[in-house]
């Protein structure tokens, strides 16, 4: 399991992804982005990411799976990495504002009875108390991302490696 970021983009960032024309050229931008490091543009989800997305989701580690705009937080969005090896899920600024409304609305216990959802066998972690806990500390982190970039009218884009 690979760890996951998300990147809050200003113009010149999300005009270069967008413009990529092959998926060595989008990871060569992708690590530009990384080098730079602005942590006040970024989160780091570690690998809660994957449980983030199944609990916001239907319980499925998918790109095109559950509701928007719950289903673009993570995993879902535009897609502009083309090959398996890589994810990079693009939001717009406009979803952004969009996914954060929906992220403010989840409550603790509503995470915990998504969390429910996911199926043992098709989960690479252990579901328990102490992985839920780590599941919703970076989720609040999240939020907390999403509210911040949709404040400043940013896209986003969530990247992995698969």
């Amino acid at each position: 399991m690979s760890l996951g970021v998300h990147f809050a983009l200003d113009k010149e960032q999300e005009k270069a992804l967008l413009g990529a024309k092959s998926d060595r050229k989008l990871m060569a931008l992708i690590e530009e982005i990384e080098e730079v490091w602005d942590e006040a543009n970024l989160v780091e989800t570690d690998k809660a990411w994957d449980g983030i997305h199944r609990c916001l989701t239907d319980g499925e580690l998918l790109y095109d799976n559950g509701e928007y705009p719950l289903n673009h937080a993570v995993c879902g969005g535009r897609q502009l990495h083309r090959g398996n090896d890589n994810t990079v899920a693009y939001v717009t600024a406009k979803q952004t504002r969009k996914v954060a409304e929906a992220l403010a609305a989840i409550t603790k216990a509503g995470m915990r009875k998504r969390y429910a959802t996911i199926d043992p066998d098709d989960y690479e972690f252990e579901l328990c108390d102490e992985d839920f806990e780590y599941v919703w500390s970076n989720f609040l982190d999240l939020r907390r991302f999403y509210k911040s970039a949709a404040a400043a009218g940013r896209a986003v884009i969530f990247s992995t490696d698969c």
